[in-house]
Protein backbone atom coordinates (compact mmCIF):
# COMPACT_ATOMS: atom_id res chain seq x y z
CA UNK A 1 0.00 0.00 0.00
CA UNK A 2 1.90 3.11 -1.18
CA UNK A 3 1.57 6.24 0.92
CA UNK A 4 0.52 9.26 -1.10
CA UNK A 5 2.39 12.13 0.51
CA UNK A 6 0.79 14.97 -1.42
CA UNK A 7 -2.72 13.58 -0.91
CA UNK A 8 -2.09 13.22 2.81
CA UNK A 9 -0.77 16.80 3.02
CA UNK A 10 -3.93 17.95 1.23
CA UNK A 11 -6.06 16.08 3.77
CA UNK A 12 -4.16 17.76 6.63
CA UNK A 13 -4.59 21.17 4.97
CA UNK A 14 -8.35 20.61 4.56
CA UNK A 15 -8.65 19.46 8.18
CA UNK A 16 -6.78 22.60 9.34
CA UNK A 17 -9.13 24.84 7.38
CA UNK A 18 -12.24 23.01 8.62
CA UNK A 19 -11.17 23.02 12.29
CA UNK A 20 -9.99 26.65 12.17
CA UNK A 21 -13.31 27.75 10.69
CA UNK A 22 -15.27 25.75 13.27
CA UNK A 23 -13.34 27.39 16.13
CA UNK A 24 -13.43 30.87 14.56
CA UNK A 25 -9.66 30.65 14.29
CA UNK A 26 -7.37 32.21 11.72
CA UNK A 27 -7.05 31.07 8.15
CA UNK A 28 -3.69 29.74 7.02
CA UNK A 29 -1.64 30.23 3.89
CA UNK A 30 0.28 27.10 3.04
CA UNK A 31 3.05 26.08 0.72
CA UNK A 32 3.89 22.46 0.08
CA UNK A 33 6.94 20.65 -1.15
CA UNK A 34 7.22 16.94 -1.94
CA UNK A 35 10.21 14.79 -2.84
CA UNK A 36 8.92 11.41 -3.93
CA UNK A 37 12.47 10.23 -4.55
CA UNK A 38 13.35 10.79 -0.87
CA UNK A 39 9.83 10.01 0.46
CA UNK A 40 9.62 13.41 2.18
CA UNK A 41 7.01 16.15 2.21
CA UNK A 42 6.67 19.47 4.01
CA UNK A 43 3.90 22.01 4.43
CA UNK A 44 4.71 25.47 5.75
CA UNK A 45 1.81 27.30 7.40
CA UNK A 46 1.65 31.07 7.86
CA UNK A 47 -0.92 33.76 8.55
CA UNK A 48 -2.17 35.52 5.44
CA UNK A 49 -0.19 38.65 4.60
CA UNK A 50 -3.30 40.82 4.98
CA UNK A 51 -4.22 39.45 8.44
CA UNK A 52 -4.94 42.15 11.04
CA UNK A 53 -3.42 40.11 13.86
CA UNK A 54 -1.01 37.58 12.39
CA UNK A 55 -0.68 34.27 14.22
CA UNK A 56 2.61 32.41 14.40
CA UNK A 57 2.89 29.75 11.75
CA UNK A 58 4.71 26.47 11.66
CA UNK A 59 5.25 23.35 9.63
CA UNK A 60 4.17 19.77 9.12
CA UNK A 61 6.94 17.47 7.93
CA UNK A 62 6.15 13.98 6.59
CA UNK A 63 8.52 11.08 6.11
CA UNK A 64 7.40 7.84 4.52
CA UNK A 65 9.36 4.63 5.01
CA UNK A 66 9.04 0.86 5.16
CA UNK A 67 9.37 -0.93 8.49
CA UNK A 68 11.55 -4.01 8.89
CA UNK A 69 8.49 -6.26 8.50
CA UNK A 70 7.77 -4.67 5.10
CA UNK A 71 4.78 -2.59 6.18
CA UNK A 72 4.66 1.10 5.21
CA UNK A 73 4.74 3.81 7.86
CA UNK A 74 4.48 7.56 7.86
CA UNK A 75 6.03 9.84 10.47
CA UNK A 76 4.56 13.32 10.85
CA UNK A 77 6.52 15.95 12.74
CA UNK A 78 4.71 19.17 13.59
CA UNK A 79 6.51 22.32 14.71
CA UNK A 80 5.53 25.86 15.57
CA UNK A 81 7.23 29.13 14.68
CA UNK A 82 9.06 30.64 17.63
CA UNK A 83 9.04 27.42 19.65
CA UNK A 84 11.76 24.81 19.98
CA UNK A 85 9.06 22.22 20.67
CA UNK A 86 7.88 19.67 18.14
CA UNK A 87 5.59 16.67 18.22
CA UNK A 88 5.84 13.40 16.32
CA UNK A 89 2.95 11.19 15.21
CA UNK A 90 3.48 7.76 13.67
CA UNK A 91 0.84 6.53 11.23
CA UNK A 92 1.02 2.82 10.44
CA UNK A 93 -0.56 2.02 7.09
CA UNK A 94 -3.08 -0.76 7.59
CA UNK A 95 -5.90 -1.81 5.28
CA UNK A 96 -8.60 -0.40 7.58
CA UNK A 97 -6.79 2.87 8.37
CA UNK A 98 -8.90 6.03 8.11
CA UNK A 99 -6.42 8.44 6.47
CA UNK A 100 -8.73 11.45 6.83
CA UNK A 101 -9.10 10.80 10.57
CA UNK A 102 -5.30 10.61 10.90
CA UNK A 103 -4.97 13.88 8.96
CA UNK A 104 -7.51 15.47 11.30
CA UNK A 105 -5.58 14.21 14.32
CA UNK A 106 -2.36 15.79 13.02
CA UNK A 107 -4.15 19.05 12.16
CA UNK A 108 -5.67 19.18 15.66
CA UNK A 109 -2.28 18.58 17.22
CA UNK A 110 -0.78 21.47 15.25
CA UNK A 111 -3.69 23.80 16.00
CA UNK A 112 -3.40 23.03 19.73
CA UNK A 113 -0.02 24.76 19.68
CA UNK A 114 3.32 23.82 21.15
CA UNK A 115 3.47 21.90 24.40
CA UNK A 116 5.02 23.62 27.40
CA UNK A 117 8.66 22.73 27.78
CA UNK A 118 9.91 21.50 31.14
CA UNK A 119 13.03 23.66 30.85
CA UNK A 120 10.95 26.80 30.35
CA UNK A 121 9.01 26.05 33.53
CA UNK A 122 12.19 25.40 35.51
CA UNK A 123 13.88 28.55 34.21
CA UNK A 124 10.80 30.65 34.99
CA UNK A 125 10.83 29.48 38.59
CA UNK A 126 14.56 30.16 39.15
CA UNK A 127 14.22 33.93 39.72
CA UNK A 128 11.47 33.31 42.29
CA UNK A 129 13.74 30.90 44.15
CA UNK A 130 16.58 33.42 44.13
CA UNK A 131 14.31 36.12 45.57
CA UNK A 132 13.22 33.81 48.39
CA UNK A 133 16.86 33.01 49.26
CA UNK A 134 17.84 36.72 49.45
Amino acid sequence: MPIRLLSFLSDIEKALAKESAANMGPTWDSSRMVSYHQSLARMILASPKDAETPSPGGAVFLQSFVLSDGSPCLKATVSWEGSPASAVVAVYAKPDLDWKAEATRIASLWLAGPPQLKNQTAEASLPALAEVAS
